[in-house]
């Protein structure tokens, strides 16, 4: 008599935990980055007296960092590819804690520099290939809940970053703020070694080394233009410049690439509406709406109504709880009221609590604020965690590394985009009443306009199919 060998195939429960369990995994890391890149702003002026030199030259930390990443970004779902996700991965982790540990072992600003350079490629590699990871162990029916906790980080680490800085500084040293991140890049790191399986494509193209070289230019223009808008040193005619070479450059990539045969970056993720809306159209405009808000709150409180960086915290604090709040409802929401309800009707209360902002002054009850900054904390996480997941509801396997490469480019242009716009605004308001120092009317205005382009993006989704993302989202839509 045989006896047929059965083997036990893993329940969708069993399937479902494993995904969330490498979506943890991924977000630990995503949290030591982006912490990283909040966390620094409040240090800059001791790190200054530190290394010698004129507070205003430390903001080429950031600068650096911000331009190695985006030089390096165009490469990460390629070399995902060809060296496999899981190995990139523990590189990219690697290089950044090690990087970490050099900024806070600094004893000049050179030194500094190179070390925030590394830091940056690390970062690069980071985003991109660790949501590749998560796509490529995710089933659909559990994308909602793997990219809610990838994306907890990108949420939770600009309402906490300045605070949790402002804290260390203040009672410990500068070095603190990047020795934090050993501890956490070593989690990380064993954390991808026993969870994250090993998993590598068959058959990789050669790199196209033209598509790599143009896009990066164009990523690295771009976003040194907006960073300079926002940093306020630089000439306004050699900000617009920058910003304009690369427009030009990213033009000039994208033809590239729907020419070649073998580009490094697949544009097709763009002909998949879900994709576009979500990443590049209206997307784009709401993660400048969500992006804006962390940057204006803390200036608010800070400027506009004179507390100090701890009082201004507290306020903060709510605006955190509210982003935790909804991501235990995420996926409950989303399967009652579909993607495209949802980013509409959410959008516009995100909007409006954004636009709400406008009317709060020193004397507005301290009980209305929290209200008011809970409410847009909910929304903005709800957004959000729509927004990311959506955009890859539709992706096809052949399209992952590109696609995630691909949004990780356009959220760093909308997270700097969004400050830029804000404090375009500030400026703008404070030039036209004729102050000299930032005022509660210029707060007020760029509140209003903020609130305002997430209220047309919001209304942009209305264009989306009933059931769009629905095969993620499991909402079923009435005949």
């Amino acid at each position: 008599m045989t006896l047929a060998r059965t083997t036990e195939q893993p329940s969708e429960d069993s399937f479902g935990r494993q995904s969330r369990i490498i979506a943890f995994v991924v977000a630990v890391s995503f949290f030591m980055q982006f912490l990283d890149g909040t966390i620094i702003t409040t240090s800059l002026p001791q790190m200054a007296v530190s290394f010698g030199v004129e507070p205003v030259s430390m903001s080429i930390g950031i600068t650096v960092y911000l331009l190695t990443m985006a030089a390096f970004v165009p490469l990460a779902g390629w070399a995902g590819d060809r060296y496999g996700a899981r190995r990139v991965f523990l590189a990219s982790i690697a290089i950044f804690t090690v990087a970490s540990l050099f900024c806070g072992l600094s004893g000049n600003l050179t030194e500094f520099i190179i070390a925030r350079a590394v830091q940056g490629l690390g970062s690069a590699l980071m985003t991109p290939v660790g949501r590749i990871i998560v796509l490529r162990n995710a089933r659909k029916s559990d994308l909602v809940n793997a990219m809610s906790m990838i994306v907890w980080p990108a949420l939770t680490a600009p309402v906490i970053g300045p605070v949790l800085g402002s804290f260390i500084t203040t009672y410990l040293t500068w070095h603190w703020n990047f020795l934090i991140n050993i501890p956490i890049g070593i989690i990380g790191l064993g954390l991808v070694l026993r969870f994250v399986p090993d998993q590598r494509e068959e058959k990789v193209a050669r790199l196209d080394v033209v598509g790599f070289l143009l896009s990066a230019a164009g990523l690295t223009f771009l976003l040194a233009g907006l960073e300079f808008v926002v940093q306020g040193t630089t000439a306004l005619v050699a900000s617009v410049g920058l910003i304009a070479v690369g427009v030009v450059f990213s033009v000039i990539a994208t033809r590239h690439f729907l020419k070649v045969d073998e580009p490094l970056l697949d544009l097709s993720a763009f002909k998949v509406q879900t994709f576009a809306m979500s990443t590049l159209s209206a997307g784009t405009a709401s993660r400048v709406a969500i992006n804006a808000t962390p940057f204006l709150i803390p200036l608010l409180f800070q400027v506009g109504f004179g507390k100090t960086a701890i009082e201004a915290g507290t306020y903060l604090l709510f605006y955190f709880a509210g982003n935790l709040g909804m991501k235990a409802i995420t996926t409950q929401m989303l399967r009652i009221f579909g993607f495209r309800n949802v980013l509409v009707v959410n959008g516009l209360i995100s909007s409006a609590s954004i636009a709400g902002c406008a009317l709060l002054s020193p004397s507005t009850p301290d009980l209305l604020i929290y209200c008011l900054l809970f409410i847009a904390g909910l929304s903005r996480s709800m957004n959000f965690t729509a927004l990311n997941t959506l955009g890859f509801a539709d992706i096809h396997a052949a399209q992952r590394s590109s696609a995630s490469t691909l949004s990780s480019m356009l959220q760093q242009v909308s997270l700097l985009l969004g400050v830029a716009v804000a404090a375009a605004v500030l400026n703008l308001s404070r030039t036209f009443h004729g102050g000299e120092t930032l005022s509660l009317v210029d707060f007020r205005w760029a509140f209003l306009v903020v609130g305002l382009i997430g209220a047309i993006s919001a209304l942009r989704f209305i264009s989306l199919p009933h059931d769009a993302g629905a095969e993620v989202s499991r909402h079923k839509v009435k005949p």
